[in-house]
């Protein structure tokens, strides 16, 4: 994926004008809690080309849908990103990327669910897909890793920040 991919579109606006095209109804990846559980084990979700579908989950959202096509006389790996933006929470659920002809390349989701514990969305499993290769990157897996969605139930002091925390934790 492209530095600026990460979370679907990450860093500065201004090697592409952007539009916004309308809103629409969508399928869209949304409070996919069994994805991120700890139930699961790698193996159960990874598969050739795609995660295990009865893992992931979809909701009839109304999205807007924002396109921004690359400027003249910039350089970048996409000639045009379509971004899909849900209409209630503001993220961006999924983008359409395509090649300097002009031909969809990549698609890529982010699976969001609510927090509880923490009153508010969190972005969870990101998945690239390069439609020419035939692969995919997920990111952001975490099932196997303990405690790694307890959001919000630790107790921090000063101590845990800063450049001594992170040397502690061999960073």
């Amino acid at each position: 994926i492209a530095v600026d991919e990460v979370r679907l579109f990450n860093g500065s606006p201004e090697r592409f004008n952007w539009k916004i095209v309308g809103k629409k109804e969508l399928y869209v990846p949304y409070n996919a809690y069994r994805l991120h559980s700890d139930k699961l084990k790698y193996a159960d979700l990874i598969r050739p080309g795609h995660l295990n579908p009865d893992a992931l989950r979809y909701e009839l959202h109304r999205v807007w849908v924002v396109e921004g096509t690359l400027k003249d006389g910039y350089r970048h790996l996409y000639s045009k990103r379509t971004l899909y933006v849900d209409e209630d929470t503001w993220f961006m659920l999924m983008a359409d990327n395509y090649d300097s002809r002009g031909e969809l390349w990549r698609t890529s989701v982010v699976n969001y669910f609510y927090a509880y514990e923490m009153n508010t969305w969190q972005a969870g499993v990101g998945l690239y897909h390069d439609l020419n290769a035939g692969t995919y990157l997920a990111f952001n897996l975490v099932n196997e890793q303990p405690g790694a969605y307890k959001l919000n139930q630790g107790k921090f002091t000063e101590r845990d920040f800063g450049p001594e925390a992170a040397r502690r934790m061999g960073l």
